[in-house]
Formats: structure tokens, C-alpha cells, sequence
């Protein structure tokens, strides 16, 4: 029988055939309002039919918080956020719903700090339970490519791959340290790696991302293209983001909206024109457009309720956004790295963002 390790160093599509950009429109559901429960529920709502052609054959959903920071509210998925989603599946879906996370420092800390446990009798049932899947430590394996342009393995989270799970991205919109913004595939993408926990040896396999800001991007498109068959929607809670020194220390900006897509690609897209952000820039994302696994293309991507340019404010980046944008010129033998851990348990370094 073939090693899980042996089976990782296949070709990223071959176990399970990436979804390919649609050849039609994507379709993303853009909403504004004062409420961000209600922009939550009501951006799901407007892609409803997309939504149920997957999720109707699952047996659980999977609901991907970001948990950048276990203190900081700004930098993490709100509570009020996961409730919308919730209202969603409430009347459409009747099997367990699991918010699991691999949070860049102690999980169930963030969970606790936000008050996530209240979901779990609030929703009973739903059958809502939280899982910290650093604890879970069930894996799968990829290769990325080191600082010296070698290889080396990441274990992802099993349960992100699991073919019986819906798997929905709770996303915000927050400029980043290292790749300029962070939505939806960023909170996949980064999410997924798993570190050990207090009792274990210490590794960490979300630093893997952080070796050169080259292969930065390019890893997060090789991961990206291990997840993305499992991908279910991705919704990003913009109530209110976070500009400057994104993901974990920056400053509000009162965005005040939601969006939703099948299509996380076209979402994280359709994020950075909200957040006035050049997508040149974003490298991990066009990238993603680039192998099929979304819709970059603005122009195919076809945006329902409010516009974008009546919703759209210019953030301010992050103070290193120079050295950011050094993947973008050539090669001059140097190693640009940015992002990187100091702490084993560094939660506002931006690893998990």
C-alpha cells in the first residue's frame, strides 16, 4: 500500500482533481450594511444555489476561522461572524458542523478569548464543537521548497482534506507583513501547516512559509493546490479590517461589509479591490488564477448587490511593503524573508494570517 509520503510527492492534482476556474462569470456576493451578522448571513444567502451543489453531498462542515492572534479581536475571526454562517446552515444543513483551527499560537486560548464555546450550547443542535487540529495532529504531507530552493515537508491538516467535509473559510480583510493582503486562500493556505504543542517537541511547520519571500508565494500556491478540491466557500467578514501593520497589530478601518464565492480566488479578489490594493502585488493569489484555481480576472468575475467602487477604501499597507514587492524584480542572489517567527509561539508575526 502507498505511503502517505509517497502519495504526497505526487503532482498536487492528481489525487483529487483541482476544480478549475469556471469557464462562465464567477459569481461573488457582495454586501454592505451596519450589521455584520447580517452581511454575513445575507452574502451566503445571495449565492445560495452555488452553495447547496456542494454542500447538499457532505456529511459535516468545517468551518476555518483565522486565529492570528488568541488575544487581539481585530486580527481573528469574530464571533458574531461565525453566528452568520451558522444562520446559514441553520435551515440547509443538518449534519455536525466542526470550527477547527491551527492557530499560530495556543488554539484553544483564541477559542476561549472569543467566546467561540458559547456557539457549542447556543447551537447544540447544530451539533457545533471546536477543534484545536494542532492537538488533533492528524496529517497529510506536501512538499515546499526550503530557503536554499530544496525540498521539505509540511503537514496540513488532515481534517481540511477530509472529501466528506464542507469546508468554509472565515476569512477577514487584513493587510499582511509578507504577501501584501491575507483573505480567504491566505486563512486556508497557512492555516492548514500544524506546529507541535506544549509537551511535544517543538516544530513548526507554518515557519516552512517563511524562508524568502519568493518562496513564500510559490508555497502558497503549491498548497493551495493540495486544498482547494475541498473548498467549499469562502466568506470574508470585511465589518472591519484591518489596515497597516496587518495581520495582527494593524489598525481598524470600518469596511463594513461581507463577501461570499464559491470561487475563493474571485472572494479574495473581488477583497483586494475593496481594500484599494493593487492585485499585481498579491503574488500567492494571481498565481492561484494563473493554475485554475480560481477566477483572477476581474473582468469574468460577476459581482451581485453592491458595487465595488461604492464600497472600496484605500488601506494603508504594511511599513515593509518595499521589501514585500521584491518578488516581484529579479534575482540578486539574496534571500528577502519577512513574517518569520522569533517565538515558537509568536501570535502576531503574521505566520498564520
Amino acid at each position: 500500500m502507498q505511503s502517505p509520503l509517497s502519495k504526497a510527492q505526487q503532482p498536487a492534482a492528481t489525487g483529487a482533481a483541482a476544480r478549475k476556474a469556471p469557464s462562465g462569470p464567477s459569481k461573488v456576493a457582495l454586501v454592505h450594511g451596519d450589521d455584520r451578522r447580517k452581511n454575513v448571513h445575507q452574502a451566503l444567502v445571495t449565492i445560495d444555489d452555488q452553495i447547496m451543489a456542494g454542500l447538499r453531498h457532505k456529511k459535516h462542515v468545517v468551518i476555518k476561522p483565522n486565529l492570528v492572534s488568541t488575544t487581539n479581536q481585530l486580527a481573528a475571526t469574530h464571533i458574531d461572524a461565525l453566528r452568520g454562517i451558522l444562520d446559514y446552515l441553520e435551515p440547509r444543513f443538518h449534519g455536525p458542523v466542526v470550527i477547527a483551527e491551527s492557530s499560530a499560537g495556543e488554539t484553544m486560548e483564541g477559542f476561549k478569548s472569543f467566546n467561540y464555546h458559547q456557539l457549542v450550547a447556543e447551537r447544540a443542535a447544530q451539533k457545533v464543537s471546536l477543534v484545536d487540529l494542532n492537538r488533533e495532529g492528524k496529517f497529510e504531507t506536501i512538499e515546499v521548497l526550503d530557503a536554499d530552493l530544496h525540498i521539505t515537508s509540511v503537514r496540513l491538516a488532515a481534517m481540511l482534506l477530509d472529501p466528506d467535509a464542507y469546508v468554509i473559510s472565515s476569512a477577514m480583510l487584513k493587510t499582511h507583513n509578507t504577501v501584501v493582503a491575507t483573505m480567504s486562500v491566505k486563512n486556508m493556505v497557512l492555516g492548514a501547516p500544524l506546529h507541535s504543542v506544549p509537551g511535544q517537541g517543538f516544530w513548526n511547520d507554518k515557519r516552512k512559509y517563511h524562508v524568502g519571500v519568493r518562496q513564500t508565494h510559490y508555497n502558497m500556491l503549491v498548497t493551495a493546490q493540495k486544498l482547494q478540491p475541498n473548498w467549499g466557500v469562502a466568506l470574508i467578514d470585511g465589518f472591519e479590517g484591518m489596515e497597516g501593520n496587518g495581520p495582527g497589530s494593524g489598525t481598524p478601518v470600518p469596511s463594513r461589509l461581507a463577501i461570499a464565492s464559491t470561487d475563493f480566488v474571485a472572494a479574495d479578489r473581488v477583497g483586494i479591490e475593496a481594500m484599494g490594493i493593487n492585485p499585481e502585488w498579491v503574488g500567492y493569489l494571481g498565481y492561484c488564477g494563473q493554475a485554475g484555481l480560481g477566477q483572477f480576472d476581474l473582468s469574468k468575475i460577476q459581482v451581485i448587490g453592491a458595487t465595488i467602487a461604492s464600497v472600496q477604501k484605500k488601506y494603508q499597507l504594511h511599513p515593509d511593503i518595499e521589501r514585500e514587492l521584491k518578488w516581484m524584480g529579479p534575482m540578486d542572489g539574496k534571500t528577502t524573508t519577512l513574517g518569520s517567527l522569533p517565538h515558537p509561539y509568536d501570535v502576531h508575526d503574521g505566520v498564520n494570517g
